[in-house]
């Protein structure tokens, strides 16, 4: 079953009157109407339906993710393939975002990544940058893995605890 879901919190930048105490705001049909279209796009861009898809208004952002043979879902674009040599899914672990902001993969724009797929990390071992306001937060790895998937694409928005990577276990 597909899920659409339109949130408009935040939306309110002029364009529309906001509701007083629900945090909503109203949109004119017609930009409305064009960000549905935009996703109907998108959706009928894959040769499967998606297994998620979530719009938000405020700050333009569409997140399309469609499901994989196996039940997982297709890793963000530019974000890396997942090695073919993946041990079972219950043996991957993440590394999750320490906060909301935008995930850097590389120290500057045209930079080698912090880390690829194969890669084996070490606890500690700096994997990437969460930009929030103007401040970067180093992102570390907590455990010891090699890379099987980067699950975020470079300069893409990313919330609280959100998987980043996924880490198979390493022999020590």
């Amino acid at each position: 079953m597909t899920t659409v879901r339109v949130d408009r919190r935040g939306a309110g930048n002029g364009r529309g009157a906001e509701h007083p105490g629900d945090g909503t705001a109203v949109v004119a049909s017609s930009q409305l109407d064009a960000v549905v279209d935009g996703v109907a796009r998108i959706v009928a861009a894959g040769a499967n339906p998606p297994a998620r898809v979530v719009v938000r208004y405020g700050a333009a952002s569409v997140e399309v993710e469609w499901p994989v043979a196996g039940g997982g879902v297709v890793p963000a674009p530019g974000a890396g393939p997942v090695d073919a040599a993946v041990p079972e899914q219950a043996d991957l672990s993440t590394v999750t975002a320490p906060t909301v902001g935008t995930f850097y993969r590389a120290p500057e724009p045209g930079a080698p990544p912090f880390v690829e797929v194969g890669d084996v990390v070490r606890p500690g071992q700096q994997i990437g940058i969460v930009e929030a306001m103007k401040l970067m937060n180093a992102v570390e790895a907590d455990r010891s893995g090699r890379v099987v998937a980067v699950l975020v694409g470079d300069a893409e928005p990313v919330e609280y605890a959100q998987p980043l990577l996924s880490l198979a276990p390493v022999e020590e």
